[in-house]
């Protein structure tokens, strides 16, 4: 949660008039909404309606179809590519599936970031490895390799190497995706010590409502069917919207005839 300071600072993230899609498919439009420092911002909604791909934009892999998204007031989609780059740097990215490289050892893909954009030697890189292993729970794996471990320990080595270069804001699509319950809350515990231990902004996609209910201090409702945001405030006052989309996502009931 953001202390005092840190509202009076602005918002890390502002989402600014965003359309995002692919050619002239839009998949979600006129997005507006502003990221507080130190939260853990929650895009929400159900499968298909463009969470991940309103995150591709945010974090400079797909440029939008109209708009922009400014990081500390700094337009990431501006003419100038490697302001672009730059701003980058200060994310950290979990993707969906994990994304780490089969072929290396834990402390191998966390040390890519490290090898690519710091000057540290290579006991130096291994040392960080080892740290950013044992914050997440695994110390001692360091040579394991990813198909050695658990779907859930991949996951948080995976968030080991997100949080490699102590990113000023976090990134994490679907970081439940395909774990158990016990291993679902366990990582939602991990993404809140780990926000508050670095002090970073953290933007999460799911549709995993314990996880929404759980970690998020607030969030913004992407629907499928209007294609764009249709409610915004902290999930467990949304849970009583008066949107009977919004509210059925968010306690797991039955959608109404007239909106199903």
């Amino acid at each position: 949660m953001r202390s005092a300071s840190e509202r009076a600072a602005g918002p890390a993230i502002v989402v600014r008039d965003l359309d995002v899609g692919y050619g002239p498919f839009i998949v979600q439009r006129q997005l507006g909404f502003e990221i507080g420092r130190g939260d853990v911002f929650v895009l929400m909604g159900r499968s298909g309606c463009g969470k991940s791909t309103v995150l591709r934009t945010m974090i400079g892999l797909l440029p939008p179809s109209r708009g922009d998204v400014l990081i500390d007031g700094v337009p990431l989609w501006g003419p100038d590519d490697a302001e672009r780059d730059r701003v980058a740097r200060r994310f950290g990215v979990l993707y969906q599936r994990g994304a780490l490289w089969s072929s290396m050892t834990l402390a191998e893909n966390i040390a890519l970031p490290l090898q690519a954009f710091t000057d540290l030697t290579a006991a130096q890189t291994r040392e960080v490895c080892a740290l950013k292993l044992a914050l997440v729970g695994l110390a001692g794996y360091e040579d394991a390799y990813p198909s050695d471990i658990s779907g859930g320990m991949q996951k948080r080595a995976a968030l080991a190497r997100a949080i490699a270069l102590d990113p000023d804001i976090l990134f994490l699509d679907e970081p439940s995706a395909g774990l158990d319950p016990v291993s679902s809350r366990l990582l939602d515990d991990l993404i809140l010590a780990l926000r508050d231990g670095l002090g970073c902004t953290v933007v999460v996609v799911t549709h995993e409502l314990a996880s929404i209910l759980t970690i998020g201090d607030d969030a913004v409702f992407l629907d499928g069917e209007t294609r764009t945001a249709i409610a915004r405030g902290n999930p467990r006052t949304l849970a009583e919207s008066a949107d009977p989309t919004v509210r059925a996502f968010l306690t797991r009931g039955a959608l109404p005839a007239a909106v199903r």
